[in-house]
């Protein structure tokens, strides 16, 4: 994420908001440092260990958006979305990823159909929400799923992928605290700046391209270009939830992760990057090689 302290932290209450800045920073240090070895070591495992895992982030993500746009855990959501995303892993294990996909796109309609069926004033929006928390968990899982399912350089996509996005947050955290500067998009955050958009693009090419350059890929200009892409997508990612939370007024989806909030503020960008790495694949070397197509040119 693109996130920054207010520019005017520490002129108001005599450095309280530096402060409270700071602490944030070492929380963020902290949970990430727990959970990044984690998920790298269920991605080098691959299998189900990374199936797993991938489908419990997912119906966190499911939980956190029925929360949000409910004010509540409306089962409505819940039952058909938990539901289809189990059943998704079980077929994406069993190597059937169009399956998947299509059990996730039935899971959506159910919920949409189950929150109509409530005797409300706002029911066709809570339907259309409804099946949008489907769609967004299903993609959740799916990207990173999919994507590490290859046995051929399975895990080196991960790796590309998690590096490019995570420098993405990091640079673009870093350079727009250090810079300011004009506002991205003042109306959906009032906190991200050009400049750490900018920071984050550069971030994310480096951090890419230094993972294929380690893993021996040949053409690196066509690889930068796809971690540029996917750098910019995760931005957009981010900007995309944080509209959303704006929409129903709340700062963060949920507290699970210190320092970040929820699962949905803390991968937001990363499961935009990780679906269009998977289209990306797909497009270049088929259904059933996701991770080759990404990185092989």
């Amino acid at each position: 994420m693109i996130t920054l302290p207010n520019r005017d932290a520490g002129t108001e209450t005599g450095g309280s908001r530096v402060g409270a800045g700071a602490r944030n920073l070492l929380l963020r240090i902290a949970s990430a440092a727990v959970l990044a070895p984690i998920v790298l070591a269920a991605a080098y495992l691959g299998g189900w260990f990374f199936l797993v895992l991938c489908a419990l982030s997912a119906s966190a993500i499911l939980w956190e958006w029925t929360r949000l746009v409910t004010g509540r855990s409306d089962l409505h959501i819940l039952a058909p979305g938990g539901t289809v995303l189990a059943a998704a892993a079980a077929l994406v294990g069993a190597n059937a990823p169009v399956i998947a996909t299509v059990a996730i796109a039935a899971g959506a309609v159910l919920a949409g159909i189950a929150a109509l069926a409530e005797t409300s004033r706002n029911a066709q929006d809570r339907g259309l929400w409804a099946a949008g928390g489907v769609v967004y968990a299903g993609v959740a899982f799916l990207g990173p799923a999919l994507l590490r399912s290859g046995t051929e350089l399975g895990f080196e996509a991960f790796l590309f992928l998690a590096a490019t996005v995570w420098l993405t947050d990091t640079f673009a955290y870093s350079v727009g605290r250090a810079i300011g500067g004009p506002l991205l998009w003042p109306r959906v955050s009032p906190n991200k700046t050009w400049a750490g958009a900018i920071g984050g693009l550069v971030g994310g090419l480096a951090g890419g391209t230094l993972v294929a350059y380690a893993g021996g890929m040949g053409r690196l200009a066509v690889v930068g270009v796809i971690a540029l892409l996917l750098s910019a997508l995760a931005q957009a990612g981010d900007l995309i939830e944080s509209a959303i939370k704006r929409h129903f007024g709340a700062k963060d989806t949920s507290q699970l992760i210190p320092g970040h909030g929820g699962l949905m503020d803390r991968l937001d960008g990363f499961l935009v990057a990780a679906l269009a790495a998977v289209v990306i694949g797909i497009l270049h070397q088929g259904t059933y090689a996701p991770a080759r197509g990404l990185l092989v040119w």
